[in-house]
Parts: structure tokens; C-alpha cells; sequence
């Protein structure tokens, strides 16, 4: 009753923050509570480059200002496109005349800088050093550096999702699973097919939990009846453990590169993507639902093929 009455409030109704409000709450009783995350984060700061703000005080020139406002703190082009795409969902839930509408292309309309491509791969070579690096069994570091492994030969599958396998998802020699990302918002999510290499086999002998419960978890992570809140908690550490120690195995190894768990799901799709195997299959390994998704995923990398391509234009000059 109290929700009802409060939404006939039109100052309400029209406020951005409660419009953020409402959203978040609907995520948080969905159990997507790193979504949930991000918005408030989006409305944070929103808020404090200006306070009480309503749909239509959002205008490109406001836009314009809060990018300005973001950049003079320093903040990347990413955190600002990241927010605002925040900020145009919650536009696009709500019920507003579209002459108000700021954001698009064209004349009086407000386009989010998307950022640039940053290179997350690794060559074969540095990836076999991961992979022959020693590490003492049974260790925090051993885990780390085998996780990363795993995530590298299955597809680039995030840590999240690695933390959700269950023994039903193995069939034999083939791995199959969902993109927890992706899940809702598809209708009929496709299941994400993975050759189960003898490393990645290893891995999951390993530090896999034994059991005929095809409900059971592969690895010991989470734990049935575990909140969505505590399941995110467990997945963050566990994310930033693997990333600490890879980045201290990077270091001995001498490879220049902050390794984190994006390195071992970019590199999966550069070295396949180098190898000939086609920009289709590639796409349906990742889970992407659109092939401009996988060719922008892979736009960093294409330089350097490019480079290495045309090199046999000038040959004969070696």
C-alpha cells in the first residue's frame, strides 16, 4: 500500500534517484546483487555531481558536464560509460516522452564514450611458461596458477562460473554449462560446450570435491544455502586470489603483463583466433549472443596480425 500511494507521488516518480532505487531493488530480489552493486555505485555518483536530479534536468549539455566533472577527478572513460549506461537503463524502464530522450547519435543527443580496447592476451609462448611454471602442490599459489589453467582451457569461462559448475555438468570428456552473465536474459540460454582437455581433468582431480551428487559443486567454494550475498563475497576473494599470485608468477616469469583471470579468457580467444579457427566459433565458445560483441572483444588484437600478415610484403629484403 505504502509502495502504491508513493508512486502516485509524482516528484517521486520523476526523481532519478528513485528511479535507481526502485531498479536496485528488484535486482537485489533477483540475487543479482553485483548488478545491484554497480547501479548504486552509477547512482553514488551521480548524485554527487548533482543532487535531486529529474529525468528531464538530463539533457546533453548536463551529460557533457558530468563526463567534464568525472574526467577532472580523474576518472577513466570507462567508469564514465560504464555509469552513464547505468543511468540510460534506468531512462529506458521508466515512461518518458522520447522528445526528451538524451541519449543517441545525431544533433542534441548525448553519446557515452566507449573505451579503448585494451590488449588482455598473452602469447603461446608466455602461456606455456604459466604452464610449466613449478609450484609447490597443495598451495594457495599451485590453486591460483591451476584455476587460471582451467579458465584458459574451458573457454574463458569467469570465475563466477567456475565457482557454479556441478558434477552434472560433465559429461565425460565434455564440459557444459551456463553463462550465469547471460542466463536471464535469454529465453532459451544456450549451453556453452567445452572440450574437457587431460590439464583441465587434472585440475578438477586436483581440487574438485569426489561425489556421485550430480548437484554437488565441482570445486569447494560455495555451499548450498549460501545467500547471494555471501556466494559474491566468496567468488570476489577467490577471483583476487588467483589474480595475486598470477601477477607474482607473471613477475618471476618475466612476463610485463598484470595476469588476471581476463588474460587467461582473452588469451583462449586470441590464440584460437590466431590459429584460423573461425570468428563463429569462437563467438559461440565465449557465449556471446552477437558477433559485433566477439569482433569488438578481439579488435585489439587484430594490429598485430595485421603486422605479422604483411610482413611477407617485404621479404625479400631479408
Amino acid at each position: 500500500m505504502f509502495e502504491d500511494i508513493y508512486l502516485e507521488n509524482r516528484d517521486a516518480a520523476d526523481s532519478i534517484a528513485f528511479g535507481f532505487d526502485k531498479y536496485i531493488k528488484e535486482l537485489k530480489e533477483e540475487k543479482r546483487i553485483g548488478t545491484a552493486v554497480s547501479y548504486e555505485v552509477a547512482k553514488k555518483s551521480i548524485e554527487s555531481f548533482k543532487k535531486g536530479l529529474k529525468y528531464a534536468d538530463i539533457t546533453k549539455p548536463l551529460l557533457m558536464q558530468y563526463e567534464n566533472w568525472m574526467l577532472e577527478k580523474e576518472k577513466s572513460k570507462t567508469t564514465v560509460g560504464i555509469y552513464l549506461r547505468s543511468l540510460r537503463a534506468i531512462f529506458n524502464r521508466a515512461s518518458i516522452d522520447k522528445s526528451l530522450y538524451p541519449f543517441g547519435e545525431g544533433k542534441g543527443k548525448y553519446s557515452i564514450p566507449t573505451s579503448k580496447n585494451i590488449k588482455k592476451a598473452l602469447t603461446l609462448q608466455e602461456i606455456a611458461q604459466i604452464f610449466h611454471y613449478e609450484t609447490k602442490p597443495g598451495t594457495t599459489e599451485a590453486m591460483a596458477k591451476d584455476y587460471w589453467i582451467f579458465i584458459y582451457l574451458c573457454n574463458g569461462l569467469n570465475v563466477k562460473d567456475l565457482c557454479l559448475l556441478k558434477r552434472k555438468n560433465i559429461e565425460g570428456d565434455i564440459l557444459k554449462y551456463e553463462r550465469a552473465k547471460t542466463k536471464r536474459n535469454k529465453k532459451d540460454s544456450e549451453k556453452i560446450v567445452v572440450s574437457l582437455k587431460p590439464e583441465a581433468k587434472a585440475v578438477i582431480q586436483s581440487w574438485g570435491v569426489p561425489s556421485i551428487n550430480p548437484e554437488s559443486y565441482v570445486f569447494p567454494h560455495l555451499q548450498k544455502g549460501m545467500t547471494a550475498e555471501r556466494e559474491r563475497k566468496v567468488i570476489q576473494q577467490l577471483t583476487k586470489t588467483i589474480n595475486k599470485y598470477m601477477k607474482l608468477i607473471a613477475k618471476d616469469l618475466k612476463i610485463n603483463k598484470e595476469v588476471t583471470t581476463y588474460f587467461a579468457r582473452h588469451s583462449f580467444a586470441t590464440v584460437l583466433r590466431n590459429s584460423g579457427v573461425s570468428m563463429e566459433f569462437i563467438s559461440e565458445a565465449l557465449g556471446h549472443s552477437d558477433m559485433k560483441t566477439t569482433k569488438s572483444y578481439l579488435a585489439g588484437f587484430e594490429v598485430e596480425k595485421i603486422h605479422e600478415t604483411t610482413n611477407a610484403l617485404t621479404a625479400f629484403a631479408k
